[in-house]
């Protein structure tokens, strides 16, 4: 009798153990292009051992993206998407948000769906450029812009907000599972870094708009797509990220560009060692084992890419995100394409964690992909920029092939671009003088002409299917209305932070 009851209370223990909700760190940066990583980019000087590790224990998506923006401030939308799981023309932020974003939907975000479902939830991140309806929501907060070069201004300020609220927690004894956001104000710029990895990376601070910096060995190399001016007007050529960004300007030089990108590293090498000290934490606490590490970029950046600077662009270098997922159930060293987009992390979150996603989420839960049975979420994926002259930039990628559409009747601008990125993953141009015949634009080659009237034909059905509310002049108008006009702000200056 003893014995039949002590196996049963065994059982039940074991059960309870075994149904032990996760925990969840969400590391969120700043405009970082998955090509400044090595798991990315075998050839990038940036030194991250952290996220490699990560990556050699989780899981990388080499198809992760962010949907666009209609802003000059990129990472609003994006920020919003996130949040809410909703699609780039769904937003409060959008045009017609009015109609297209329910009433309310801050209730409906991560924070909001996590703390009713009994977890504690921390964010530390930004201030600014996000979704401040949603970040308040967060049970412990701690926002602030923290781009200096010294732990107090840096990278290092957000790492000690996460290890303070995880002291709490032990000090507490604070049982519930956790939900941390845990947000960086580091690689954009200004990108101030800490001496020591400034001098790693051979950049300094240059400070000058009228002089140059000087080279040095120590600078990472000029990436493999660096143009000196981009070929054409991109529908915003004069947003602040293009005109405006301290330590470059409208420098396209080689020095410029390769210091910046000293900068960068500078910057996240730092991250990668704050994001290694809050690891270390979780594990001698005992909860790492536990707990799904999610690591992301809110979109990608240029720095030099194709004659840009900034995120108002379609490229794969800012397009795409580096992703990287590690926790239980998922393989160790495993790599997948993925083709998802940044808005299905709240679907994806509810789903580990085994809690209901709300009816306004639009995100696609790709734990089917974490745990193995799947190695892509959607076949399709759709891109926008229209933060500028209207319509802007559009993308399509199927399979291989990749659109590219710009239009801006108001600076002449009507540029198409097609690329087979198994032939052409660096978007080659023929101004990159690449001797290969597939590793240039092929929009204009009629060996090609079907194929492009493939994917327009893709990227209409798209723009129908998500509510774009802007046309190109050769797709039909469907009879859209006006969208609603944003407030008037000076020319180029929407604010990027």
């Amino acid at each position: 009798m003893r014995f039949a009851l002590l196996l049963s209370l065994i059982t039940v223990l074991s059960s309870f153990a075994a149904e032990k909700r996760p925990n969840f760190l969400f590391v969120l940066v700043d405009d970082q292009s998955p090509m400044d990583l090595k798991i990315y980019n075998p050839k990038s000087e940036l030194q991250t051992p952290n996220i490699d590790r990560l990556a050699a224990q989780g899981m990388v998506f080499d198809g992760a993206y962010h949907m666009g923006s209609s802003l000059g401030a990129v990472c609003t939308p994006s920020r919003h998407m996130i949040m809410s799981g909703r699609t780039v023309w769904h937003l409060p932020v959008s045009p017609w948000a009015a109609k297209t974003s329910p009433p309310n939907l801050e209730q409906n975000t991560i924070p909001a769906v996590f703390n009713r479902a009994g977890y504690a939830t921390m964010r530390t991140c930004k201030q600014g450029n996000s979704y401040e309806a949603a970040n308040k929501l967060f049970t412990v907060r701690h926002d602030a812009s923290k781009r200096g070069g010294t732990d107090e201004s840096g990278s290092a300020w957000h790492a000690e907000r996460v290890l303070d609220y995880l002291t709490d927690r032990t000090t507490t004894k604070d049982s519930k599972p956790f939900l941390i956001y845990f947000g960086f104000s580091h690689p954009h710029d200004t990108r101030d870094g800490k001496p020591e990895l400034l001098a790693k990376y051979g950049a300094t601070n240059h400070a000058d708009p009228a002089t140059l910096p000087s080279l040095h060995s120590n600078q990472p190399a000029l990436p493999p797509s660096y143009l000196s001016a981009h070929p054409f007007d991109t529908t915003h050529s004069d947003v602040r990220d293009e005109v405006d960004v301290s330590g470059v300007w409208k420098h396209r030089d080689e020095a410029s560009i390769r210091n910046e990108l000293g900068r960068e590293f500078a910057c996240s090498e730092n991250i990668d060692i704050q994001l290694g000290r809050v690891l270390k934490r979780l594990e001698d606490m005992g909860e790492l084992d536990n707990t799904y590490i999610f690591y992301t970029a809110d979109h990608g950046i240029s720095i030099g890419r194709h004659g840009l600077m900034g995120k108002q662009n379609l490229y794969q270098h800012t397009w795409r995100v580096p992703f990287i997922v590690k926790g239980p159930g998922i393989k160790p060293g495993s790599r997948v394409e993925g083709n998802i987009y940044l808005l299905d992390v709240l679907a994806t979150l509810c789903d580990l964690a085994s809690i209901q996603a709300p009816e306004t989420n639009e995100g696609l839960s790709f734990k089917p992909v974490l745990q193995g049975s799947r190695t892509t979420t959607r076949d399709v994926l759709y891109g926008a920029y229209a933060g500028g002259s209207k319509p802007g930039m559009r993308s399509v990628k199927h399979g291989d092939w990749k659109l590219i559409q710009y239009e801006a009747p108001d600076r002449k601008v009507s540029e198409t671009q097609l690329f087979n990125l198994a032939a052409n993953p660096d978007e080659f141009l023929k101004e990159h003088g690449k001797s290969e015949a597939m590793q240039t634009n092929l929009a204009s080659d009629p060996k090609h002409a079907a194929k492009l009237a493939e994917m327009q034909a893709l990227l209409l059905a798209e723009m129908r299917r998500l509510d774009d509310p802007w046309r190109f002049s050769n797709q039909p108008d469907d009879h859209l209305p006006e969208p609603p006009k944003p407030a008037a702000k000076g020319k180029g200056k929407g604010k990027t932070k």
